[in-house]
This record gives C-alpha cells, structure tokens and sequence, in this order.
C-alpha cells in the first residue's frame, strides 16, 4: 500500500485526483498506475486500469490469477469489473468512496454472486493517510 501511495502522490503532483494501484503476483510488483484521465483525456485510464494493463502487458496474459491489486480508493463499477475479468484474486484498498465505492461500500460488484468471479476484499488499509491525501487534494483544488 506504501507504494500506492507514492503513486498517489505522483498522480496529485501531476493535477489528477490522487490514487495510485499496484498488482502483486508471488511478492513481486508486476504492474502499476497512477490516474491519468485528465492528461490523457481517457475516462479509462484510472489507476487500477492501469495498474491491470501494466501487469499484463508483463506477465504476458490478461488473466492474473493469484494476484493482489493493492490501491489508495475503493474502486468504480468499471475498475471492479476489470478486476473480475482479470481474475484478480484479492483486493486491499485504503479510503473508502461513499459516492461511487463498488467493492462494499455503495455497490458490491466484487462480490455479485451473479458474476462468475468474486475477489475477497479488505479496506480500509491506511485510509487515515489515503484519505488524508484526498481531502488536501480536493482542498487545495477549491482554493
């Protein structure tokens, strides 16, 4: 979670709202993100999306069975349905989302009975800090 949160970090530094997503896969990092959709002008590109496609693109194969996908904010329906096709395996987050949170909080897309994948959930992890961030951020955007 450390090292999403760098990657958090990063994403603020670079005016995004700040979530950073690592996979792990055998104790190794295997993919990473940061959000980018504003410089990228990709609603996609969020951190977890990222941190999927990083992944696959090194461990060759879009299936990442057996890995963690560790990110500073619950994620979105669309970041929980990637997860679910990548076959992700456990998910940590830190802040919950109360608006858009679908690992829980507002939806439980992780764990819809009617999906034929279900990925065990923990948050909460460092959310003092991950929501911290978040809250400076969305001050300082406000002046």
């Amino acid at each position: 979670m450390q090292h999403a949160l760098l990657l958090a970090c990063r994403a603020a530094r670079a005016g995004e709202v700040p979530v950073g997503a690592v996979v792990v896969q055998n104790d190794r990092v295997i993919g990473e993100g940061w959000n980018r959709p504003i410089s990228t002008n990709d609603p996609s590109a969020h951190a977890e999306i990222l941190a999927l496609r990083d992944a696959g693109r090194a461990s060759q194969t879009y299936r990442l069975t057996g890995s963690t996908l560790y990110v500073t904010l619950e994620p979105c329906a669309m970041c929980a349905g990637a997860m679910i096709h990548a076959r992700i395996e456990r998910l940590v987050y830190g802040a919950a989302d109360p608006k858009s949170g679908a690992c829980g909080t507002v939806l439980d897309v992780t764990g819809c009975e009617a999906l034929n994948h279900r990925i065990e959930v923990d948050g909460g992890v460092l959310a003092d800090i991950t929501g911290r961030v978040l809250k400076e951020f969305f001050a300082s955007r406000r002046g």
